[in-house]
């Protein structure tokens, strides 16, 4: 069966069959990305005849179109949005969106005489041999009238140059572009790959786009859902969009979609903000249990996934699911508690946090939880958390990940949650991976390492203070300011011989601490600055300040895992210091995970 056909569509059709919805533009309620310089370029290789490239469409079973009619086979467009949207600025005279969501014109002017296209400008406004807007002649019923119109202006012209010029302008309507139509049974790993096969840039389009182009083919309610999700994703990282939106999407915002996200306005949290893609992987799980964006599409589109078969009975009930997962997914009380979970788990900012995938399935598995009544908060809460650290650890959600997740999902259902997680823990948390596979994780040099950042996350839930700090919490330093400080310095390292980065910034020689101590420890190692704090501890003498306190020095370096003969670690010995505190940080981390 052929995967696509090929179709040639003069420009009038094109535009005619975008305004009916046969094609339709899932990007026209997102800004218009283009400037008026590409939108004058392309009316100058239309109206010369040069190509413009292909659209990419691809079939969309069971939408609904203008006048609630529902369509056998509506086209989506995949790839051409922004040159759809140019032709329908310039040629049909309709507004774009901008990034603060108002709508503007951009006015494309011609001049007859010289073949020129340009950006209105106040100057060529009031020079009578442009015309000022090329979309007045493509609106005129009679192209000769506005000829004539133009040359009784125009009186000392070359006319007959002037009126070839304005007709082969109002050609362009007439102009072919040609359209790649996908075929409707293509799964969306096939479109993408042909997508990214036929489009010249190679660029990738995820299945998450598809899923948000599918969503707002369903007439006015799924625009709107693609809207609340677009929009949810805004606000939650520019808050001050929301004025802009109010003033400027008016049907929107007098709607509940609307008033569903308008918390954000008031929203400072920045631990995550969630982007498109990662609220529809999060919607597939909460309404479909599937992992895959592109099993959204499939849902959405009536197709059984038993039979493989399309059932358009199917689709109303699957965007009522969507509806209410996504309602769930942006409410004020559900999300803020989810946040307060995490942060009562250590992460207490998104520097503490490198894989988004973790915080997705665990907003999923908490919302979902939320449906099972037997289950009280307080559990819903200890799960979520518990799993959230565990799949951090475990990596669980890196790598080819949407299958694990449909899996992980479907035994949750079956085996319930408390028990599936502990099959896990028994599996991938052993005493082994406490004592052997952790310790050798920790082996890294990265502080963005998740190992090194569940160690911090420990540190803050048990109230551990800063490295040799008297008051200063880790929590503190997290939230405001702290250095991460190497326990043996750095250059006093590199003195000795160790010249590899590998070697002195390894996460084990790492500790979070105030500034103003870190500053006085400068490059000594161990033995020199402990010396001087045990004589001041002796002599009550604070020369280095508000540092630490009598016998506390001990438990210090006991909250932060280093070893109580710390102040016998030099060059000599550093690898064998490494390979203490490692072992040190992940007893630090077993107590911590065991705990939560």
């Amino acid at each position: 069966m052929a995967k696509y056909t090929v179709n040639q569509l003069p420009v009038s059709t094109l535009l005619a069959q975008v305004q009916s919805e046969q094609i339709a533009i899932p990007e026209l309620q997102r800004p218009f990305v283009w400037d008026s310089i590409k939108v004058r370029d392309l009316m100058d290789s239309l109206y010369r005849g040069f190509p413009v490239g292909y659209l990419i469409t691809w079939q969309s079973v069971g939408a609904h179109l203008k006048g609630g009619i529902t369509a056998a086979h509506q086209q989506i467009l995949i790839d051409g949005q922004q040159r759809v949207t140019a032709i329908q600025a310039a040629i049909a005279g309709l507004p774009v969106v901008t990034k603060k969501y108002s709508k503007k014109r951009i006015t494309i002017a011609f001049n007859p005489l010289t073949e020129e296209f340009a950006t209105l400008t106040p100057v060529i406004r009031k020079d009578p041999q442009w015309i000022s807007d090329i979309s007045e002649i493509f609106k005129s019923a009679a192209a000769f009238k506005f000829v004539t119109n133009y040359l009784r202006v125009n009186e000392n012209v070359d006319q007959d140059i002037a009126a070839e010029n304005i007709a082969r302008l109002a050609e362009i309507r007439n102009a072919q572009i040609g359209v790649i139509a996908l075929s409707d049974d293509l799964d969306v790993e096939t479109v993408s790959e042909i997508f990214i096969r036929i489009n010249s840039k190679g660029v990738p389009l995820s299945s998450a786009d598809f899923a948000m182009s599918k969503i707002a083919t369903y007439g006015d309610r799924g625009r709107n859902l693609r809207k609340l999700i677009d929009y949810f994703c805004h606000l939650a990282v520019a808050p001050h969009a929301y004025e802009d939106i109010a003033e400027n999407d008016s049907a929107f915002s007098q709607s509940k979609y609307f008033a569903q996200v308008a918390w954000l306005r008031y929203d400072a949290e920045d631990l995550y903000d969630p982007s498109y893609n990662d609220i529809v992987r999060v919607a597939g799980l909460v309404g479909f249990n599937r992992g895959k964006a592109s099993s959204i599409v499939s849902e959405l589109s009536g197709r059984d996934p038993e039979s493989r078969k399309v059932d358009v009975d199917r689709i109303p009930l699957a965007y009522d699911k969507l509806e209410s997962a996504l309602f769930e997914i942006t409410s004020k009380y559900q999300f803020e508690n989810f946040v307060m979970l995490i942060k009562s788990a250590g992460f207490i900012s998104s520097k503490l946090i490198n894989s988004k995938n973790a915080l997705n399935f665990a907003y999923a598995l908490y919302l979902k939880l939320r449906q099972d009544k037997s289950i009280s908060e307080g559990e819903r809460k200890r799960i979520t958390r518990r799993w959230f650290v565990m799949s951090v650890l475990t990596g669980r959600h890196s790598g080819s990940f949407e299958s694990t997740w449909e899996q992980d999902m479907r035994r949750i259902t079956q085996l319930g949650a408390d028990e599936y997680l502990a099959q896990i823990e028994s599996a991938d948390l052993s005493d082994g991976f406490w004592r052997v596979t952790l310790p050798q994780n920790l082996e890294t040099t990265g502080t963005n390492s998740p190992y090194f950042q569940s160690f911090i996350a420990a540190q803050v839930v048990s109230g551990a203070r800063g490295f040799l700090s008297r008051h200063i919490t880790v929590s503190t330093m997290q939230e405001h300011s702290g250095d991460i400080h190497h326990v043996v310095p750095k250059n006093y390292l590199v003195k000795a011989g160790f010249k590899d980065r590998a070697e002195y910034n390894q996460v084990a020689n790492y500790a979070l601490t105030e500034t103003a101590v870190n500053i006085a420890i400068k490059d000594a190692p161990p033995a020199d600055y402990l010396s001087r704090i045990r004589l001041q501890i002796e002599t009550q003498k604070l020369d280095l300040g508000e540092i630490v306190n009598g016998t506390d020095l001990d438990k210090n370096l006991q909250e932060n895992a280093l070893p109580i003969n710390l102040e016998s670690v030099d060059a000599a010995n550093y690898l064998e210091f490494l390979a203490e505190r490692r072992v040190l940080m992940a007893r630090t981390i077993q107590r911590y995970y065991e705990a939560l």
